[in-house]
């Protein structure tokens, strides 16, 4: 089995303030009666990414209680509770140098062994909260079924809680939650409280079956819920939950397509910031997957976090927030329970996001500016290590997938570093990041395979498409660029009017599959580039192929007419090659490795003159650095005499050769005039030259 230290995947390090390089966002100010929004969002492959408009701009010098000058914060916080979210608040807090204390009953709690100090205890005791408190600035929570009654009394006493006690007693009793947002105007389901089989049986006439009952508290992970098909099933559901003596409510059923969340971090300022809109996926009512960013509409995601920031808002105290939602088949949002820590929803921020939640609750908590929560990866996905058998066996299972996960490109793993196995348990999970979801949810079924011998399937990333296999030999020259690339593409013969239900297939599934640019030729009407681009958030560049007549004008018009709103990119007539390069461009702008690869490469392509003019331009850069710094960069000079030779005078190759050996050889290396004299391709610019000259056009 693998030790655990070796399966504890990297945190984010502190990551100062930016500017969001995905998106825009969502700040608010808010006081407990009234709060003032403003929002502006762009969506980055349907994702709603929220900057830090009020945050990142924080005058530090402004704060009433000035920040220490030793390190971040001198302040010692208090969790209570020492799980897995303890475990990786204090692995954030490392990087911060910021002293964690943790309260929990288990002497191997995951946070115990990384904590600054772990007392031994329960949160429930209220002689051990009050003692812990003595030895800590602030306390705060990782689990909310804590003694809320001991909170109320420290705040009167002085101590620093974060959130507050009445937030912590709202939220741990799940019939209370209920009231306070529907009080505060936020949408959810029906619910009714029951305190006898008549009141059960009236709800169920009320709101209909199936009927969901819960219990009001220790609710958590699928613990505290029953679903009654019908009145006959109403007595077991309730005496699965304990009977009424254990206090429950229910709630009509929700029509739910997707599930839902958004983390939201509330400063001591009552500023308010919002992650990314994520899809949670659950098996057997416990969380196991999370995709970031939630494949859905701007409208959608819009929504979602206007609840989710009002939501918050109505609580008191700082911290890092989970909203859960309900998304229903006619486009309702519908909160479902809001948890006043971080989430297992909000694992992915550590590898996905430039402020991890964990790092985001610190900060908030103690008083720091709140930091960027956009994502700085296009796509990323949690997957929970759930136990799937009791004791070593259960370890083993696990150990299969972790071992497979360590070979997956992209993937972390975090390692808990629970004692004991039990079916169901949380015991880790794995992030895995990618430049698209369809990449990521490729990599994830990868890993999930008993078979790991199998190679991985490449998802591509371009998506060539026409009208008619007539169009074939023009649009293969975009096929052959993007393979001189390197770039996975695809090719589809898909017509607007001959395959009408075929085109709306593929454009509307094609980013979600992991395309990131369509090709589209067409000839004629050319509708294909159009009504795909119509369909799709994904960028189309449209082929105008020459037809038998109008020599292609009419494919060419029809591409660059496209009203407002319904953006399409064209290249010249039968240009294929150009749409091949400019898809390669459009993807290298979040792509630094496929930058790398364009830089050379792009020469072979060029026409001679403009290789002639790159290389110039490439030379001349290098002797300006040269006088700049007042040295001879003699490796790279050979670099470039190299390509030049091979791309005219492949013969003085040679020469170049026995330069090389003469640099390894003599340790006074010959000068740049040197190599000038030596290769008749390389002629210095004289010191009334322009440094740089006109590209080639």
């Amino acid at each position: 089995m693998l030790s655990p230290n070796h399966l504890l995947g990297s945190t984010s390090a502190f990551c100062s303030n930016r500017t969001s390089q995905l998106g825009f966002g969502t700040f608010w100010k808010s006081s407990n009666s009234s709060f003032s929004y403003s929002c502006s969002m762009n969506k980055h492959q349907n994702a709603c990414t929220m900057a830090c408009n009020g945050s990142v701009e924080i005058d530090v010098s402004q704060r009433k209680d000035d920040i220490t000058t030793h390190g971040l914060s001198e302040m010692t916080v208090g969790v209570l509770g020492g799980g897995q979210l303890g475990r990786m608040l204090c692995q954030a807090a490392s990087q911060m140098s910021i002293k964690v204390n943790v309260l929990d009953p288990m002497k191997n709690c995951p946070a115990g062994s990384i904590s600054h100090y772990h007392m031994l205890g329960s949160y429930m005791d209220s002689t051990k909260v009050e003692e812990f408190a003595k030895i800590c600035g602030i306390l705060t929570v990782e689990i909310e079924h804590v003694d809320a009654d001991t909170l109320e009394r420290l705040e009167k006493q002085g101590v620093d809680c974060q959130p507050k006690a009445s937030t912590i007693r709202i939220i741990q009793d799940k019939f209370l939650q209920k009231v306070h947002f529907s009080q505060n105007s936020i949408p959810l389901p029906k619910f009714m409280k029951i305190n006898d089989e008549e009141s059960a049986k009236r709800a169920g006439q009320d709101f209909g079956y199936p009927l969901m009952v819960k219990s009001r508290k220790l609710a958590y992970d699928g613990r505290g819920n029953a679903v009654a098909k019908n009145e006959k099933e109403l007595t077991s559901a309730i005496n699965a939950l304990g009977g009424f003596a254990y206090g429950l409510y229910v709630e009509q059923w929700a029509p739910f397509v997707k599930e839902l969340a958004v983390i939201v971090a509330r400063g001591r300022d009552n500023s308010l910031l919002c992650y990314p809109v994520v899809e949670t996926v659950h098996r057997e009512n416990i969380c196991h997957i999370v995709k970031a960013p939630a494949n859905e509409s701007w409208k959608i995601l819009k929504l979602a976090t206007d609840i989710a920031s009002q939501a918050v808002a109505s609580l008191e105290g700082a911290g890092v927030f989970a909203v859960e939602l309900f998304l229903t088949e006619d486009g309702q949002i519908l909160l479902n329970e809001v948890a006043p820590r971080p989430h297992n929803s909000g694992h992915h921020t550590i590898e996905s996001c430039y402020t991890s939640q964990y790092e985001q609750h610190l900060r908030a908590i103690v008083g720091l500016p709140l930091g960027d929560p956009s994502m700085k990866v296009p796509a990323a996905m949690m997957y929970n290590i759930l136990g799937e058998d009791e004791g070593e066996a259960g370890f083993i299972l696990a150990n299969r997938i972790i071992r497979r996960a360590l070979c997956t490109p992209g993937a972390t793993i975090h390692w808990y570093d629970k004692p004991d196995m039990r079916k169901q348990r949380k015991m880790g999970h794995i992030t895995i990041v990618g430049s698209s979801m369809g990449i990521v949810e490729i990599r994830v079924k990868s890993f999930l395979k008993e078979e790991s011998s199998e190679e991985t399937p490449v998802t591509p990333r371009v998506g060539i498409i026409m009208g008619s296999d007539s169009d074939l030999p023009v649009m293969q020259e975009a096929a052959k660029v993007l393979n001189e690339f390197d770039v996975p593409a695809e090719v589809r013969i898909v017509s607007a009017h001959r395959t009408p239900e075929l085109m709306f297939s593929y454009a509307t599934s094609a980013r979600e599959r992991g395309i990131q640019v369509i090709i589209a030729g067409a000839g004629g009407a050319a509708h294909l580039p159009g009504m795909v681009a119509a369909l799709t958030p994904l960028p189309v560049i449209g082929v105008p192929v020459r037809a038998s007549t109008l020599d292609g004008l009419d494919s060419l018009l029809s591409i660059v007419q496209m009203p407002r709103g319904v953006p399409v990119a064209t290249v010249a007539i039968n240009n294929a090659t150009n749409a091949g390069l400019l898809a390669v461009k459009m993807l290298g702008v979040a792509d630094t490795a496929l930058q790398a690869r364009s830089l050379f490469k792009f020469m072979w392509i060029f026409p001679s003159k403009q290789k002639h003019d790159f290389l110039e331009l490439f030379k001349q850069f290098i002797i300006m650095v040269e006088r700049q710094f007042n040295t001879k960069l003699k490796s790279v000079q050979v670099l470039i005499m190299a390509i030049d030779a091979l791309i005219h005078k492949p013969t003085t190759l040679m020469n170049i050769i026995f330069l090389f050996i003469h640099n390894l050889l003599h340790s006074s290396a010959p000068t740049t005039d040197t190599y000038v004299s030596s290769y008749p391709f390389f002629s210095p610019i004289s010191t009334s030259s322009p440094i740089l000259p006109t590209p080639y056009v």
